[in-house]
């Protein structure tokens, strides 16, 4: 898609990124590496220059930050699957694995506001994701009522979270 969009060869584009960005693929998202010093001396300086939280100490408690917890991939890992000398350990793993399902925690600057487990088998969808909206909005008037009406949710950009319907929803 980049390199279309910015008419480069992909090989350029793959340079680009991995050699000079210095990202690499996780979960189809190129997200960056370890940073280095000056990277971190950077957001170290960013973050003091947001001195906002110094003079109103109340700027983020409006704001509600979803948080999911996604169940371990269940594909076996390299030289786990081929295990011959613990093979009832990695059944009992492959077993704990298939149990644990995702969860959604919405948390403000004081708590957790919200946490809900989404069931064994179902896909995170936009309207799922709207109901779970939905039972977040009437909990948050219920623990939080002082920030009920004003209240900012911060999300990633998720398919499910970015939709028109979910977008028409948080407005």
């Amino acid at each position: 898609m980049i390199s279309s969009e910015l008419n480069l060869n992909r090989f350029t584009v793959h340079q680009i990124l991995t050699q000079d960005l210095d990202v690499r693929r996780v979960c189809a998202k190129m997200v960056p590496k370890n940073p280095t010093t000056d990277q971190k001396a950077n957001r170290r300086d960013v973050c003091l220059d947001l001195d906002r939280l110094e003079r109103e100490p109340e700027f983020l408690s409006p704001v509600i930050m979803d948080f999911r917890v996604r169940p371990p991939d269940k594909t076996p890992k390299s030289g786990v699957a081929h295990c011959k000398v613990f093979p009832s350990q990695v059944r009992e793993n492959e077993q704990i694995q298939n149990q644990i399902d995702a969860r959604f925690f919405f948390f403000d600057s004081q708590r957790i506001v919200h946490k809900e487990s989404v069931p064994p088998g179902q896909t995170v969808t936009q309207t799922f994701y709207r109901e779970v909206l939905e039972r977040l909005r009437k909990r948050v008037a219920r623990v939080r009522p002082d920030i009920a009406r004003t209240c900012m949710l911060h999300h990633d950009n998720a398919p499910c979270h970015t939709v028109v319907s979910i977008n028409e929803f948080l407005a």
